[in-house]
């Protein structure tokens, strides 16, 4: 059993290993507790801030084991974690909206960077991960962390849920890479579900309550990058241009560049500290 198993009984991974969250209501629930168990239900923590291993995925196992390998091979100076967004910086084409690698390149084929990127993740994957070596034997100058768009996908983690789970994720980070100096990136815009995008946006906005300026670790919304005229941008995804189209969710190589060329002002600040 893996740990996205073990970790709670109330976890089923969906069709791409993410977990889901099952809760029992009515009599259901009732016939789990005792009296004083369902007169005061005990207050549980949150899947968007536990641990969750997708081992079970041969993919998933054999690209962690491939990163630890990388990192302790490459000891980079530069790290990004995160899910798909981050990922997809290591493909380079056919198509040329998906010549990411070359954007890569350009930013950051000279600064011996590793990318921790996993499709599928949310912040609970992630926190897995960085306990369980990703962050571990490395001293990079610089981190950049993109998570949370599955947190609010099918899955629909609550605001509250997410900002915990990307807040635990700062405080591992901090405690294994006490010298890195981290910058956390905004959740992007996506287009699947109304509530979907207005959550991003609250998300966003209590992040930048919690790491102001001046914190020792810099939040960036580049948020506006994807906007048009007040709504996402559809030609910047490369989700409706594929058969069958989907929801806007994955930037374009051209709008990672953006997003690159955008952060590249404090990326160099904080790699020169």
């Amino acid at each position: 059993m893996t740990c996205l198993a073990a970790a709670d009984a109330r976890s089923r991974p969906d069709r791409d290993g993410v977990p889901r969250r099952i809760v029992l209501s009515g009599a259901g629930a009732a016939l789990l507790a005792s009296p004083a168990q369902a007169a005061e239900p005990k207050s549980r923590q949150p899947l968007a801030v536990t641990p969750l291993s997708r081992t079970d995925l041969k993919w998933w196992r054999e690209r962690h084991e491939a990163k630890l390998a990388e990192l302790r091979t490459r000891q980079p100076a530069l790290v990004f974690y995160g899910d798909s967004i981050t990922q997809q910086w290591e493909y380079d084409g056919p198509q040329d909206w998906r010549r990411y690698a070359p954007v890569w390149q350009r930013f950051y084929g000279a600064r011996n960077a590793v990318n921790l990127g996993f499709s599928g993740d949310t912040t609970a994957s992630l926190i897995w991960r960085v306990q369980n070596g990703q962050a571990s034997g490395i001293t990079p100058r610089a981190g950049v962390i993109l998570i949370g768009a599955n947190n609010l996908g099918r899955l629909k983690w609550s605001r509250d849920d997410t900002v915990a789970g990307i807040e635990r994720i700062i405080r591992e980070l901090r405690q294994r890479l006490p010298s890195t100096r981290l910058l956390l990136l905004g959740i992007l815009p996506s287009d699947r579900t109304t509530w979907g995008r207005e959550t991003e946006d609250a998300v966003n906005r209590v992040l930048a309550q919690r790491f102001p300026r001046g914190h020792e670790t810099t939040f960036l919304d580049l948020g506006h990058l994807f906007m048009q005229n007040g709504r996402v941008n559809h030609d910047l995804y490369y989700d409706p241009k594929l058969n069958p189209p989907a929801a806007p969710l994955h930037p374009t190589a051209q709008a990672m560049a953006r997003l690159a060329e955008a952060m590249e002002p404090t990326l160099v600040t904080l790699m020169k500290g």
